[in-house]
């Protein structure tokens, strides 16, 4: 059952589909952001769960007594099933099947439960089969994108069906324990990695398989084992050519961090594997692909983090320096790339222009419990939600340029608990060429209140120094320029900084061609802002003001230590007393008097 008429027509802008203690009801997307007709407005606390097919032209939602089923371009009811404990819902990728889960109850006789899983044909509405499925990590089947293949782990192998004949276990993959699976995205030839924990100080590991190839000793494709691991997440490109695995263990031994100690491995599907080497020690916050699956993004280190690009060699690309932030997302065409810091963090973010690494905008999402890229690939939603937090609900809707086009709050007796768009295949979508310019709002913008830093009593009248807890690193290219094979390392930057500036200065100073109109620094204005670089043409005189602004800079430094607090010495402090004595002499020289 194809919807190819959708795809001739321009596309609509996906919808967004709101759920809270308000009802669960749909809005228009960008620009209008008026509540659709297509939806009628469900209202009541007992919507518990909604989903979209993949290609976004069916919605399921459960109503608490009810899960119902709609076509959402012609708004044609298509079934209702009687499932008011369904929590969990989801379609295979070509609309053929809806999956529903609910949690498992066993009688109070202990007798087996009944079962829980249940997979029924979307076009009949007969359920094809029922499964028990005790948790509810993992509880969905997983199908390849044609639907050829269907796996599902059970009992610590993963059991395969074909062409969604769910009678027949089609072929079995059966190691020591798997604990986990990740079916490849994209067409045939479908390939599957497995997690296999360690145990009696046999290490982790993780293995890839093209199906149905999992017999004998080299059926594997790749294989990468691990010691330290107590759980993976197994990321695959798009293109099914390599997969990235988060190690982590509950707990660091080492006791640097309560994140317990994560490592980023790399496998490909032709046999190779790495260890991504990050520069910076700490949690690994995220990870991510780009759409291309050429490069991917991983933000790590103790805060203030780090963020880098690292393409298929590991090697890095391009590294963001150091920030607040802790998560990562591609837009859908992968050319603009947000980071975040959200949760305990304040909400800032960056978004990049990936292929210029060039900064778009830098707004603030407070608060934010939520964030996900419009599939149009311009507009953004960040959502506060219930019940992470439970003040301050509602959801913006922002283009990539920082402008907030769209706001919603809920009023404070009211909880917003999800909220997302309408999905599209890929293709849909053109992408467009990248804007520096923001666009224009009709929303207010807010400033976001900025919290000022902790003083302790004994500094609170004393002037602030601006030190810094944490110097942040600025970013910086890694790709290696031309002639250059590898990337510059940190003191050939700082060497070639300092050249930059030296330069510079040269320059302005031959551009200053009457020195007698230099700028007249004020007697009581620091060194620090005399940043003009006056020369009088006297190498002797230069010789001498040069030597008071060194001695200026000293002082100023003392006046720092003082104020935070240090004992400073007699020879210090009658070095201090000189600083007016010498801001007269140097005022005098660069005057020439």
């Amino acid at each position: 059952m194809g919807f190819s008429f959708r795809d001739k027509m321009a596309p609509s802008t996906p919808l967004l589909t709101v759920r809270g203690s308000e009802g669960l009801y749909m809005v228009n997307g960008p620009p209008h952001f008026t509540e659709s007709t297509l939806f009628p407005r469900e209202s009541g606390k007992n919507c518990k769960v909604y989903t979209f097919s993949k290609d976004g032209t069916l919605f399921a939602w459960g109503n608490g007594e009810k899960i119902n089923i709609i076509n959402v371009t012609n708004k044609g009811l298509r079934h209702s099933f009687d499932l008011p404990k369904a929590v969990c819902l989801e379609f295979s990728p070509k609309n053929t099947v809806l999956a529903t889960w609910q949690p498992y109850t066993t009688s109070k006789d202990g007798t087996a439960g009944v079962p829980n899983l249940q997979l029924y044909d979307v076009k009949t509405g007969t359920c094809l089969k029922s499964f028990i499925q005790k948790k509810m990590q993992n509880w969905c089947p997983s199908w390849s994108e044609d639907e050829t293949i269907c796996a599902r782990n059970v009992n610590n192998e993963v059991h395969f069906f074909e062409n969604n004949n769910f009678n027949t276990i089609a072929n079995k993959l059966h190691l020591q324990k798997i604990n986990d699976f990740v079916l490849s995205p994209g067409p045939h030839p479908y390939k599957v990695a497995v997690y296999v924990p360690g145990s009696k100080g046999a290490p982790s590991f993780v293995r890839l398989y093209q199906y149905p190839n999992f017999d004998g000793p080299h059926a594997a494709l790749a294989n990468k084992s691990f010691f330290k691991a107590d759980k993976v997440t197994m990321l695959w490109n798009k293109k099914a050519t390599a997969v990235l695995v988060i190690a982590s263990t509950d707990v660091d031994k080492t006791g640097a961090s309560y994140y317990g100690e994560q490592t980023l491995h790399y496998i490909a599907v032709n046999g190779e594997s790495a260890v991504v080497q990050l520069p910076k020690n700490g949690p690994i916050y995220d990870v991510v692909w780009n759409s291309s699956s050429t490069e991917f993004c991983a933000v790590y280190g103790f805060m203030p983090a780090k963020a880098t690009i690292f393409n298929l060699k590991c090697d890095p690309v391009f590294d963001f320096g150091t920030g607040p932030r802790n998560a990562a997302y591609y837009s859908p065409h992968g050319h603009i790339l947000v980071l975040a810091g959200f949760g305990n963090l304040r909400g800032q973010m960056e978004v990049w222009d990936v292929k210029n690494y060039k900064l778009i905008s830098k707004p603030v999402a407070s608060d934010s419990t939520y964030f996900a890229w419009c599939p149009d690939g311009e507009h953004i939603l960040t959502a506060t939600c219930a019940p992470r937090l439970r003040v301050n609900n509602g959801y913006k809707i922002w283009h990539y340029t920082g402008s907030v086009l769209h706001k919603h709050d809920v009023p404070s007796n009211a909880e917003l608990w999800q909220v997302s768009w309408q999905p599209f295949l890929d293709g849909i979508f053109p992408a467009k060429t990248i804007t520096y310019q923001a666009v224009p709002s009709d929303v207010p913008s807010e400033e976001p209140k900025v919290a000022t830093a902790y003083r302790p009593p004994a500094l609170r009248n004393k002037p602030i120094t601006n030190s810094k807890l944490h110097e942040e690193e600025p970013p910086q290219n890694m790709k290696p320029q031309a002639g250059n094979d590898k990337p510059l390392s940190k003191t050939a930057l700082k060497n070639q900084r300092k050249h930059e500036a030296k330069k510079a200065a040269k320059q302005e100073a031959r551009n200053e061609k009457n020195p007698d109109l230099a700028p007249t620094p004020a007697p009581q204005s620091t060194p620090r802002n005399t940043i003009s670089q006056s020369t009088s043409g006297d190498p002797e005189v230069d010789k001498k003001i040069k030597n008071l602004k060194k001695k200026l800079k000293a002082i100023e430094q003392l006046k720092e230590q003082a104020a935070a607090g240090k004992q400073l010495e007699k020879n210090q402090l009658e070095k201090i007393q000189k600083e007016k004595a010498l801001l007269q002499e140097l005022e005098d020289l660069e005057l020439g008097i």
